[in-house]
């Protein structure tokens, strides 16, 4: 019984592969730890940013600055008190000014050579300093010392300094310090009061830890806009040290006894570097394990030298590549002929010239044409090119 021939139904065409290409994802494996590693640096980088890069350090208690970290609101006060607020950015501005009456104050942000903190220290003024830098504290207060860091919240004075005992519970801290015998120390921490003042001769000074509460930001809360008027509104002229107008002044600047470059980079900068080594490491690793050791194959057929070079040549033959041949056979001629010489490699091809031709007792313009002159022009100018670069490496090896 012959049955009718069954076909089985068409298959529809398979869909186009979205997969890589094998070239693309060669590459996607060999470069994915590295890109991975990348992307885990710039976020780090990015968060570091954002929680550390909105500071602005320059207008940080300064008496025009309206932001949360300005003292614009401080300076308000005191000029409606009658106090006459100077603000100035160096020494020479600040000795224009100063007199009997007039208070220094110098914040943490001023930086400054020595010689302007030398005319600082001369000036008559009684001095506020506000979280000090060692160079500060030692050119403007001296004695006084940092023992630890303290929190900053509110504290309660514990003193009998006037200024202090008014203003009651203020938001102090910053540090903790250590003051010349006599001093009246106020807001104590676990390791020394936060305010110290003290006479000098017949100059008042007087260091505080931190200056919080002096910032439009804290000014309101607590006693601290009594504390900070008790304090810088003790004169009738307030002498406001700020940082200099222009930032690259303070490029050049080195501060005796201040902390150093190690001292100043945040610890996250140490940990993020950790986490980047690590991370390296790991992608060091990763790709010696996956490349393995080296691994010796045998050829399936051995190629000799002289059927590469004679395959080269039909090639060049082929393109009529006289230009391409003739400056291999001259490459190779000087790479051989050169170190024989006892010329170096970057000798030039009049050196070159002169010294084979002397060598040889040929002609040196025909030397010349024959090593640096245009390619053959035809086949036989070829061959007959090779035989004389071929006689002048004979007779240099000869000689």
């Amino acid at each position: 019984m012959t049955g009718t021939p069954t076909t089985s139904p068409a298959r529809p065409p398979a869909p186009e592969s979205t997969h890589l290409a094998p070239g693309a994802r060669v590459l996607w494996r060999r470069w994915r730890g590295v890109l991975v590693v990348a992307l885990l640096i710039t976020m780090t980088a990015s968060i570091a940013l954002l929680i550390s890069g909105g500071a602005r350090q320059g207008s940080e208690l300064d008496p025009d600055d309206t932001t949360l970290t300005g003292a614009k609101g401080l300076a308000e006060l005191l000029r409606e008190a009658g106090v006459e607020v100077v603000r100035v950015s160096n020494a020479t501005a600040a000795a224009a000014v100063a007199g009997d009456d007039s208070l220094l104050l110098v914040p943490h942000t001023v930086r400054l050579p020595p010689e302007q903190f030398e005319m600082l220290a001369a000036l008559p003024s009684d001095r506020l300093l506000v979280a000090p830098a060692a160079a500060t504290r030692a050119a403007l207060a001296p004695g006084v010392k940092w023992t630890a860091e303290a929190q900053t919240r509110s504290r309660e004075p514990h003193c009998a300094l006037p200024a202090a005992t008014r203003a009651g519970t203020a938001h102090t801290g910053g540090f903790a310090m250590t003051a010349p015998s006599g001093a009246t120390g106020c807001y104590p921490a676990a390791d020394g009061p936060t305010l110290v003042s003290y006479t000098s001769g017949e100059r008042t000074i007087t260091v505080v830890g931190d200056g919080g509460f002096m910032t439009n930001l804290r000014l309101g809360e607590d006693g601290n806009a009594a504390l900070a008027m008790n304090l810088a509104g003790s004169r009738g002229t307030l002498i406001w040290m700020v940082p200099p107008d222009d930032p690259g002044e303070l490029g050049a600047l080195v501060w005796p006894g201040s902390r150093t470059l190690y001292e100043l980079v945040p610890a996250g900068v140490y940990w993020a570097l950790l986490q980047l080594v690590i991370a390296v490491a790991l992608v060091a690793a990763w790709r010696a394990r996956r490349i393995g050791p080296v691994v010796v194959e045998r050829l399936p057929v051995a190629v000799r030298a002289a059927e590469t070079v004679e395959g080269r040549g039909r090639l060049y033959r082929a393109r009529r590549a006289r230009d391409r041949a003739s400056a291999a056979l001259r490459a190779g001629t000087l790479h051989r002929l050169v170190p024989r010489l006892g010329l170096t490699a970057d000798s030039g091809p009049e050196v070159v010239v002169a010294t084979l031709a002397g060598r040889t007792g040929q002609d040196s313009h025909r030397v010349r044409s024959a090593l640096f002159g245009p390619p053959p022009a035809d086949d036989g100018g070829l061959v007959a090119l090779a035989a004389y670069l071929d006689t002048l490496e004979r007779q240099v090896r000869d000689s």
